[in-house]
C-alpha cells in the first residue's frame, strides 16, 4: 500500500510540476517574449493610427469603390445562430474550374474589372484580380494586379499615376533574399494610403 501511495504522490507532483512549467511558465516566457520583440505580429498586425483600428494586414477586406485598389475575389459567406448572432466563415469556392458555372463566374468578374478599368494598359487582366484564394481572405494581390488598376486608382484619386506606382512599391513585400516567395501588393495598406491615414 506504501509503494502505491509513493507512486500515486509521484505522479500527481508530475502531472503538477509539468502543468506549470509547460502552462504556466513556457506560455509567459513565449508571450512575453513575443510581445517585446514581435509586439505587433504577436498582438494580430492590425493597422492602428491615432488609437483607430483600421485592420489586420493579415486579413483581406472588401473594397468595392472605384477610388479603392479592389483585391482578390472574396468567399465570406454569413449566416444567423438561434441567438441572433451574425457568424461569418470564408474559404475556397466548391465549384471545379472545369465546370461551367466557375466559367460563367469567371467571365463575370473579368466584365466587372474591364468596365471599372477601361484605361488599363493591358488587355490580360491578373489572374488574381477574378479568382479566389484558397482561404477566401487573401490580403494581398500580385504586382501585376496591382498596376492593372493604376489608372483607374489615378483618375478617381486626382493623382498621377507616377503617385499611384510610388505608393504600389511602398506597399509591396518583396522575396526573402530575392529569390524566395512572391512580390505581392497589400491592399488595405495602399487603400489606407490612398485615403490618407497612412502616409
Amino acid at each position: 500500500m506504501k509503494k502505491e501511495n509513493g507512486i500515486l504522490i509521484k505522479a500527481v507532483t508530475m502531472v503538477l510540476a509539468m502543468t506549470l512549467i509547460c502552462g504556466v511558465l513556457y506560455t509567459a516566457v513565449v508571450t512575453g517574449l513575443a510581445q517585446i520583440f514581435f509586439s505587433k505580429k504577436a498582438n494580430g498586425s492590425v493597422i492602428e493610427v491615432n488609437g483607430k483600428k483600421y485592420g489586420c494586414e493579415l486579413l483581406a477586406q472588401e473594397f468595392t469603390g472605384d477610388e479603392y485598389m479592389w483585391g482578390r475575389v472574396m468567399n465570406v459567406s454569413a449566416f444567423t445562430d438561434q441567438n441572433g448572432n451574425t457568424k461569418m466563415y470564408s474559404g475556397p469556392s466548391n465549384l471545379s474550374p472545369k465546370s461551367q458555372d466557375y466559367k460563367e463566374l469567371v467571365e463575370q468578374r473579368v466584365k466587372r474589372i474591364q468596365a471599372a478599368n477601361p484605361d488599363a494598359k493591358s488587355d490580360q487582366i491578373p489572374e488574381d484580380l477574378v479568382t479566389c484564394s484558397g482561404s477566401g481572405l487573401d490580403p494581398d494581390i500580385s504586382i501585376a494586379a496591382a498596376r492593372y488598376q493604376i489608372p483607374r486608382l489615378a483618375k478617381e484619386n486626382g493623382m498621377t499615376e507616377n503617385e499611384i506606382e510610388k505608393i504600389i512599391d511602398k506597399c509591396t513585400t518583396h522575396k526573402i533574399l530575392g529569390i524566395f516567395g512572391e512580390e505581392t501588393v497589400n491592399v488595405l495598406k495602399v487603400n489606407l494610403i490612398l485615403q490618407g491615414v497612412l502616409s
